[in-house]
């Protein structure tokens, strides 16, 4: 009797765990909407998810025996803290979307693992009673799915955000990956509608679901274009909340299932979001023709207008408005501290300064938020470019630093162009434009901006972070 007490009772105690647990990720998540709040929610999250884990190693039990090799658990644990700890304070503001690509495949590895351990072990008796088609095996089925293509995409995204893997675009690219779709579909279906007496029958199965889900996870982003990545990071994210809960159904664990919904449903709006600013369709992301180079077929008339570094700092002192557009060249060259100090120079000369934030500016969504965040510009500064565009005709400069697609008005001028269509930083409607690029060299989407052309526009070419540092110097001297 007293055996059974303590067995109910940590039962009790580790579902409330779990409860306090989902509550940490449901405060955490909402904490991270504000920079301000967003270190004290990613900690509190943290928090919440150590508890669980530690609850689990205590409480649980299974057929009444506790877990068993804790040694090892703590042991694994240790070394993934630290491996973590160690490429999180090293990696490099500009390599921040690679990260977010590599800790989010190694989120859809362990479902996908979990997944392939799981199955050779679903209960006989429930397959009896209710055949294969149950709510196990189907949550065990699409957590290797969802969770192995997640794992192949991010480390295909990794590798062509680091430079290393080019795109891959063929005609038939459509066709070939909505085929392996249906075929693993049709293999689900396939699994769950055997009349067999115990999942290890049907093992090799499990393999085969996986070679060919690692497959699609690499060819439906293969096609896939660098300007277009934050939408493909924010999809694979959701892939691997997804495949998170499919645990938590399995496990009837709350705080893994409720952690799998939030990121899940998180990554989903924000990739509907993303694909939004682009104008693209969910869809098209899917099946893996996002994107897409291409040629505009307007010339770019006029000719190009340089500006030196004194006549730029005296058109900046004596504005009344300016408006800073960041891209990734000004994550590339580390610019964003010298980038603030500019504008803090500004301020006190009288100028109002704000930052235009695009919504896919950089390699991963809200790239340009983290890295002004990082060189402690105020949020308020930072102003969406819907939000910002019907004061840019009032704006006296707008100073357009490493970004090339997300002011391109080839995106609301040539039906022609790959990215006609997306919501663009209305950057040629500011009275004067001052253009911050290393060259002549087009932007990710590999189309010619006619931004520069524009008889308002003035180039100023060099590194970011060396342009901002002498332009800095020209000011105070003024």
């Amino acid at each position: 009797m007293n055996n059974l007490t303590q067995f109910t009772a940590g039962i009790t105690i580790l579902e409330v765990t779990y409860v306090i647990a989902s509550v940490f990720f449901i405060l955490g998540l909402k904490m991270l909407s504000h920079p301000l709040s967003a270190r004290r929610g990613n900690i509190l999250a943290a928090f919440g998810m150590g508890l669980a884990i530690i609850a689990t190693i205590i409480f649980h039990r299974k057929d009444g025996e506790p877990i068993k090799n804790i040694p090892l658990i703590l042991a694994a644990i240790a070394v993934g803290t630290i491996i973590g700890w160690v490429i999180a304070k090293k990696v490099k503001m500009t390599a921040m979307p690679q990260l977010v690509s590599f800790f989010n495949g190694m989120g859809g590895a362990a479902a996908a693992l979990i997944s392939m351990m799981e199955f050779p072990h679903v209960d006989p008796e429930l397959i009896e009673k209710s055949g294969m088609a149950n709510g196990e095996v189907l949550a065990i089925l699409l957590g290797l799915l969802i969770g192995t293509v997640s794992w192949a995409g991010s480390m295909i995204a990794y590798g062509k955000l680091d430079g290393w893997i080019g795109d891959l675009r063929i005609k038939s690219m459509k066709w070939v990956n909505l085929a392996i779709l249906a075929t693993l579909i049709g293999l689900i279906a396939f699994v769950m509608t055997r009349d067999v007496q115990s999942t290890k029958e049907l093992t090799h199965f499990i393999y085969i679901i996986f070679s060919i889900a690692i497959v699609y996870g690499v060819l439906f982003v293969m096609p896939i274009g660098g300007a277009d990545m934050p939408v493909v990071i924010s999809l694979l994210n959701s892939f691997t909340g997804v495949a998170a809960a499919m645990g938590g159904f399995l496990y009837n664990n709350q705080a893994m299932l409720t952690g799998g919904i939030l990121v899940g449903s998180a990554g989903t709006i924000l990739t509907v979001l993303m694909c939004k600013a682009m104008n693209r369709s969910l869809l098209n992301v899917i099946v893996g023709v996002f994107g897409g180079g291409g040629e505009s077929n307007i010339a770019a008339g006029g000719s190009i207008k340089e500006i030196s570094l004194s006549d730029s700092a005296v058109l900046l002192s004596y504005s009344k408005k300016v408006v800073i557009v960041p891209g990734y060249g000004l994550a590339v060259a580390q610019a964003q501290h010298i980038c603030h100090e500019l504008d803090e120079l500004l301020e006190e000369k009288g100028v109002e300064v704000k930052y235009a934030i695009h919504p896919v500016a950089g390699r991963m969504p809200g790239h340009m938020n983290v890295l002004l965040a990082e060189a402690d510009v105020p949020y308020e500064k930072l102003i969406e470019s819907d939000e910002i565009n019907p004061d840019l005709p009032g704006t006296d400069v707008l100073v357009v630093i490493g970004a090339n697609d997300v002011v391109n008005p080839a995106a609301e001028d040539d039906p022609s162009s790959p990215i006609y269509g997306m919501p663009i930083i209305k950057a040629r409607d500011a009275k004067n434009i001052i253009v911050m690029k290393r060259g002549m060299g087009k932007g990710y989407a590999a189309i010619e901006n006619l931004l520069f052309f524009n008889d308002k526009t003035r180039m100023l070419f060099g590194d970011a972070k060396n342009t901002l540092q002498n332009l800095v110097k020209e000011v105070k001297s003024l």
